[in-house]
């Protein structure tokens, strides 16, 4: 089978399925792509540049649409190039967010085309409206997020299948596409994000920790409102004060990945971290800023208890692999959160907008080393019996990728979608509590 991976930064989300599929002498793979990509054996990259940049004062509701179309372009001067050295793909799987593959299908109309689907905006009930701390409503959110929309909308009409990582993320899907989308996590290696008692970490700065010592995490890619940093920042003082010897480890950049800029040229980071500076002991709060991967699961070992907040939006691959490092979470009472953290039994829930709720559940779980075990036991088997990439998430994967190839165009998505939806249930041991 002749495959073609499209994606922005490759392998990104198909980091695992493409060199899966590569292995398979039987596959042709192609990866296309905007960005350096790393070797992936058995798959050959093809980058495709863009030779253009958006127009200036542009409508600020068509800038979006306008780059993607552009980037879409440059895929598509891609494909044609891969098309007359005799590359026909049988299928296609592209992550659509940039726009890349809106035009594949004009080149290759036979080719069944898979999308993942990783988020559609909707103006109630999600990110948008969410926190009122930063709301900026001038009467046009709705207008500008149908805009937003308009690169979805337009793959709906030439995609066979799609993916979602999390149910709720394929809930905000519109009918009739939501019926394609089946719900497959990109999948956490658990035997390599595991427990570790013997774990030690040493810093750059001479910090030297342990599983003695008492470790509160909070990752982050960036640390911004999007991913609680203010409302963590908030609790701190409260928690420094009620635990004298914990160490405070903060994992992320300080430049945005969701969301807007901080204002007058200011960093998210500094602007929260100023406000409650003077109540910190800053000899215990130390900002890591982004560290590589070879390091970033021993800080889950090495956690006493982490804490993760997310606005409505896009799960983060950091709240599963710390369920799967056996870490005891607190964790935000918000969606798609609630799909895996079920309070009291998997992790501790607290509103999102409660500092002092998220101080209070911090220090009363530190202070139980006996309940921090129970729920870290809990959420890696969760992790285990749910998200693991070899038992359940790769296998389902390369299912759908089956049904793509060889389904008709209502068998791709429709069968797998009643397949995977069983990743979202609880295993037996937590149904009662649900």
């Amino acid at each position: 089978m002749r495959i073609l991976f499209i994606h922005q930064n490759f392998p990104g989300q198909f980091k695992h399925l493409a060199p899966t599929l590569a292995s398979d002498p039987a596959n042709e793979v192609v990866a296309m792509t905007i960005n350096p990509s790393p070797v992936v054996e058995g798959v050959r990259i093809v980058r495709y540049p863009v030779t253009r940049g958006s127009t200036p004062s542009i409508h600020p509701w068509v800038g979006e649409i306008e780059t993607k179309v552009i980037r879409g372009e440059a895929a598509y001067n891609a494909a044609i190039a891969l098309r007359a050295e005799g590359f026909i793909p049988d299928i296609i799987i592209a992550h659509p967010g940039w726009g890349e593959s809106l035009f594949v299908k004009e080149v290759w109309p036979d080719a069944k085309l898979g999308i993942y689907s990783e988020f559609f905006y909707v103006p109630q009930d999600a990110d948008v409206g969410f926190d009122p701390e930063f709301l900026v409503e001038d009467g046009t959110n709705a207008c500008r997020l149908r805009m937003k929309n308009v690169n979805n909308l337009l793959h709906f009409q030439i995609a066979d299948a799609a993916l979602s990582p999390t149910e709720w993320q394929r809930s905000v899907f519109p009918q009739p596409f939501r019926s394609k989308i089946s719900v497959i996590h990109d999948g956490i290696d658990t035997n390599a994000v595991k427990p570790d008692a013997q774990v030690q970490l040493k810093f750059a700065s001479g910090l030297a920790l342990s599983r003695k010592d008492e470790v509160i995490t909070f990752v982050n890619r960036n640390l911004e409102p999007y991913r609680g940093y203010h409302i963590f920042m908030r609790a701190l003082p409260a928690i420094l004060r009620a635990r004298p010897n914990a160490i405070v480890l903060i994992v992320g950049s300080d430049s945005v990945s969701y969301g807007a800029k901080a204002p007058d040229g200011k960093k998210w980071r500094d602007i929260f971290f100023d406000e409650v500076k003077d109540e910190l002991d800053l000899a215990r709060v130390h900002f890591l800023g982004q560290i590589p991967y070879h390091l970033f699961i021993p800080l889950l070992q090495l956690s006493t208890l982490h804490v993760y907040l997310t606005y409505p939006f896009v799960l983060s691959w950091s709240m599963l692999e710390a369920m799967s490092a056996g870490c005891a979470i607190v964790a935000s009472d918000t969606r798609p959160v609630q799909e895996a953290i079920v309070h009291d039994a998997t992790g501790r829930l607290v509103d999102f907008f409660d500092p002092a709720a998220l101080a209070d559940e911090v220090i009363d779980l530190l202070g139980k080393p006996a309940e921090r075990e129970r729920l870290g036991v809990a959420a890696r088997e969760f992790a285990r019996s749910h998200y693991d990439l070899h038992s359940v998430c790769l296998p389902r994967q390369l299912a759908w990728v089956r049904a793509l190839a060889g389904a008709s165009d209502s068998d791709a998505g429709s069968v797998l979608s009643s397949d995977a939806g069983a990743l979202s249930m609880p295993s037996a041991a937590f149904q009662n509590v649900l």
